[in-house]
């Protein structure tokens, strides 16, 4: 393991983000110690959805403090957060995380209990966590938990998972008790996403086929129930399969999403001219923040926004083949499940903004305004830079 004096710390010349430091390396030449281009495009989301929040947020801000800057001051501090957590997790070796998986798991499961009992409720979901001014989204960091405790669990209990189904359905009853306390909130977007992951983890482990369907078919018929026993479920659906049946009611949401759409066309109305966000389209800056931004900047716009999104998504997962290759199992896992939970909630929030798929309240990553999805984010891809650190320093060492 790397010594201190060789530990990955991207601030050690104090909040230096300028371009060409990104740009250039000089541990090595030629070699540099970090994903250069992954680093970039995570900053650059990071960067554009504060301008994309800031133009969104505006009237709703005004309409509910007076101030149109509301929100705007509040992205901010979740920014200078991210920056405080890229710098903690950067500092911990990736056997760190492997060693306590276990222990993050319970912490995580406790603080979703405590959800059920002091939570805050916002719109009818008890949901967060107040700790003074700042409310935490316990949920948003059971994604990440989650993806750390699989890879652990999957490197421990790999030959057993192979071998009888004892070993595929542990972690399914750690996921079970995760999705039952979620649900509770309630919150089905997350067991979703939970959900995705754990199928494809376990699918790359390489659980049993058999196993393997019958954990799918379970899921979608679990799906198909939790939606047809929940009155405000079936709704969304009803009206994501025909939002114009009932356009001032349940197909509200998406058909001004769907205008906002529309007045896009190629090349969109301009930054910070869209009418759906002056109070016609709800969550403009959160949920719904691709519609706005599909309105401002058009097809080309989002088109370079999903470029963005899916350059990030598919560079974890090539960091998840080539950590396979180096016989670094636990950091593959991770790796990949990061790079799917990326891709899979990019998948459903546009799908929601266009009609493609039921709303499930899922945030775009790096983009819309909420401080726990962007901090849990920021510490999972910097987990990911940590371990392609780790990856290319072996190489240094060998040499």
């Amino acid at each position: 393991m790397a010594s201190n004096e060789q530990q990955l710390n991207l601030f050690k010349q104090g909040l230096n983000w300028a371009l060409p430091s990104l740009l250039s390396d000089n541990s090595k030449p030629g070699m540099p110690l970090y994903d250069r281009s992954f680093l970039v495009a995570i900053i650059g989301l990071m960067c554009f959805g504060f301008v994309m929040v800031m133009s969104a947020s505006m009237p709703e801000a005004t309409k509910l403090t007076g101030d149109p800057f509301y929100f705007m001051y509040r992205h901010v501090l979740y920014l200078v957060g991210c920056v405080v957590i890229a710098f903690f997790v950067l500092k911990f070796d990736v056997s760190y995380w492997e060693k306590n998986s276990g222990m993050l798991m319970l912490g995580v499961l406790v603080l979703l209990v405590a959800v059920l009992f002091i939570g805050t409720s916002v719109n009818g979901a008890k949901r967060w966590l107040s700790l003074g001014p700042i409310r935490i989204q316990v949920a948003e960091m059971a994604k990440f938990v989650f993806i750390v405790y699989m890879a652990g669990y999957l490197v421990r209990r790999h030959g057993e998972l192979r071998e009888n189904r004892k070993g595929f359905y542990k972690p399914i009853g750690v996921y079970g008790l995760f999705a039952v306390l979620i649900l509770l909130q309630p919150d089905l977007g997350t067991v979703v996403v939970l959900f995705v992951c754990t199928v494809s983890l376990l699918f790359l482990a390489g659980a049993r086929i058999i196993d393997f369907m019958a954990l799918v078919l379970l899921g979608v018929v679990t799906f198909i129930l939790l939606v047809l026993f929940e009155p405000y479920r079936m709704r969304r659906v009803t009206s994501f399969m025909d939002p114009w049946e009932d356009p001032f009611g349940s197909g509200y949401q998406l058909t001004q999403s769907l205008m906002a759409y529309g007045r896009g066309d190629w090349f969109g109305q301009g930054l910070g001219n869209s009418i759906q966000k002056l109070a016609y389209l709800p969550e403009a800056h959160t949920d719904f923040i691709f519609a706005v931004i599909g309105e401002e900047l058009g097809f080309v716009g989002i088109i370079m926004v999903l470029i963005a999104l899916f350059f990030v998504a598919i560079r974890a997962i090539r960091l998840g083949n080539l950590c396979l290759k180096m016989q670094r199992p636990f950091e593959s896992y991770v790796a990949y499940g990061v790079g799917i939970w990326v891709c899979f909630q990019t998948v459903v929030n546009v799908g929601a903004s266009i009609g493609m798929l039921p709303t499930k309240g899922l945030t775009l990553p790096f983009i819309s305004y909420g401080g726990s999805s962007l901090w849990v984010m920021t510490a999972a891809v910097m987990l990911l830079v940590r371990i392609d650190y780790e990856r290319r320093l072996s190489f240094v060492q060998a040499v």
